[in-house]
């Protein structure tokens, strides 16, 4: 199939380690759109092929053994989603045609057609992909966690694609400390940086304005993001391709990714991973899709 490629401008900020934006700077990458409807588009962006380190420094704020060892992948070179899926284009699919299960149009607990949708297990996503390539003539997929990661971070090594920390001017997650029996159980801040808001809902998919280098956005927060692998406690014996890790580990579970509105900052790293029942469908889990 014949696309059209496209280049859209976008703004890349950096931060101290205090969270205080240090440099702005404009950038450009190519795109297609996949037209879904006569209103509702789907906008791909593209991502080069290149080799990184993937996973996290054992000197990291939240690191954790399963984020181990950092290891060189090749990823080759495919198109994600600018944003996470939202409800005006789960809606359209979600009428289209059923290939393997019902979908409900509108299972969101947050309501607004620019928000993420959210409350969509792991076979509903992996069920939107199979409706969309269907509709398009293309085949769609959730991101491998390889992807993911490299869409996120790309060859950078900090904690998050802003730099050493984030704040809620830039990301949508809990920036308040949570206590429990006098102690902090959940912290608002990472590192240096500086506590914020906790706006307890989604928000519109590219509200804060601000994308990584490869002009994606809402990478960390908003909603945790379905990716196809299922659960392996570390990564030995991880692939060095960007192809899903799908043999071997936990069968029961499956990959989220990103962090949301209702989590800490330390779990919005680019190298934080999370593992959840593919049946669960909770009001904070959403999903991007890839084409490669």
């Amino acid at each position: 199939m014949e696309t059209e490629l496209l280049s859209f401008n976008f703004e890349v900020v950096a931060v101290n380690k205090k969270g205080k934006i240090v440099k702005r700077e404009r950038k450009k990458n190519l795109y297609y759109i996949e037209k879904l409807n006569q209103e509702i588009n789907l906008e791909m962006a593209a991502i080069p092929g290149e080799t990184f380190l993937m996973g996290s420094l054992d000197n990291e704020e939240g690191f954790l053994c399963s984020q181990t060892p950092r290891h060189w992948v090749m990823v080759r070179p495919f198109w994600i989603s600018k944003y996470p899926i939202t409800q005006a284009q789960w809606q359209v699919i979600s009428k289209s045609p059923q290939v393997n299960l019902f979908l409900d149009s509108q299972p969101s607990n947050f309501s607004g057609k620019n928000r993420p949708v959210e409350q969509v297990s792991w076979y509903e996503a992996k069920e939107f992909c199979a409706r969309l390539s269907q509709l398009t003539e293309r085949s769609y997929y959730l991101p491998s966690e390889v992807q993911w990661e490299y869409a996120c971070r790309g060859t950078l090594s900090y904690p998050f694609h802003f730099g050493e920390t984030i704040t809620t001017d830039l990301a949508n997650y809990s920036g308040v400390n949570w206590e429990y029996n006098g102690k902090i159980c959940s912290r608002g801040f990472y590192g240096y940086g500086p506590l914020g808001e906790d706006r307890r809902e989604t928000t519109n998919v590219g509200f804060f304005q601000v994308a990584n280098h490869f002009g994606l956005y809402d990478l960390h927060g908003n909603v945790r993001e379905w990716c196809e692998d299922i659960w392996h406690p570390n990564y030995i014996g991880a692939p060095t391709n960007s192809q899903a890790w799908i043999t071997g580990g936990d069968e029961t579970k499956r990959i989220v990714r990103g962090g949301s509105w209702n989590g800490s900052p330390h779990k919005c790293r680019s190298a934080y991973r999370g593992k959840f029942d593919p049946n669960a469908s909770l009001y904070d889990i959403g999903f991007r899709v890839v084409y490669y």
